[in-house]
């Protein structure tokens, strides 16, 4: 979870695929280091991953300029409690419900921010926090997974998103996962405005856009693709691209064609680091 402000856009990454994997050997580590199997069982603490990287892509979604971003990471569960894979790009979740091979639970991210001078004239984007649920179910356990995300931002003007992904996980010894899928996002008329809608008034303060009005629909379709490397039994390097190709009333917007790009790529690298805590 990242914040950031002007010029610098807020990232919201999970990065859980590098996570999970530290998370798992973390615990076989943990474990060992136990003199009996039973007081971990009694009391198994906690495993605490933690971790920092860097973003380098869109400014703003829509945008045809790169930046860097600061990604921090982290992550929390029972040291008892069976890690699972992840996607480099899945939001911060938690599984309540499993059934018949179906994970249902919440699901939380941080949405980005635009400022005045990214597009003059034109609103400003403040960050805001998306909450939804989220439900995933493995076609092919530990190799083949459908998810799908529904989350509504808090604030009024944020509006609704519905993200959709596949992913194939494919380890390579004991050092090497990776993951790759397509991906597909849905937006309703609220944040389809707030993201690429464009005034009358806006459009004559800007003096290079036009007014656009945008409607509900499919915004952007894509790729991801996520590669850790597991340093050792307690450390996990990840590194990740991301493109979306914006879709619909999404790429028509002026936003997207005058002054951005309809190509969206983002690259990224997260180092994460465990920590058993007993209490």
């Amino acid at each position: 979870m990242a914040l950031f402000v002007d010029r610098v856009s807020v990232r919201t990454r999970a990065m859980q695929l590098g996570v999970m994997v530290t998370l798992s050997s973390a615990t076989a580590s943990v474990a060992a280091d136990k003199p009996e199997a039973t007081t971990v069982e009694e009391n198994p603490g906690w495993i605490v991953t933690l971790g920092a990287g860097t973003e380098y892509g869109p400014t703003f979604e829509g945008s045809g300029d790169n930046d860097f971003s600061f990604v921090p990471n982290f992550d929390i569960r029972r040291a008892n409690e069976p890690a699972g894979l992840s996607a480099p790009d899945d939001n911060i979740d938690f599984s309540l419900i499993e059934l018949g091979g179906v994970e249902l639970g919440p699901v939380a991210s941080i949405r980005g921010n635009r400022s005045k001078s990214d597009v003059p004239g034109v609103h400003e984007i403040d960050w805001s926090v998306d909450v939804g649920a989220f439900g995933q179910y493995w076609l092919i356990d530990n190799r083949l997974r459908v998810r799908a995300e529904a989350r509504q931002g808090v604030q009024s003007d944020d509006g609704f998103v519905a993200d959709f992904a596949v992913d194939w996980f494919q380890s390579f010894g004991d050092k090497f996962l990776l993951s790759a899928g397509p991906r597909a996002s849905f937006a309703d008329a609220t944040y389809m405005e707030n993201s690429f809608g464009v005034s009358s008034a806006e459009a004559l303060d800007n003096g290079r856009l036009s007014a656009f009005s945008p409607d509900a629909g499919f915004k952007s379709v894509g790729f991801v693709v996520g590669a850790t490397y597991q340093i050792n039994p307690k450390t996990s390097l990840l590194v990740y691209d991301k493109f979306d190709r914006l879709v619909g009333d999404a790429a028509d917007s002026p936003i997207v064609t005058d002054i951005g790009s309809p190509n969206q790529n983002t690259i990224g690298i997260v180092l994460s680091r465990s920590f058993h805590i007993g209490f």
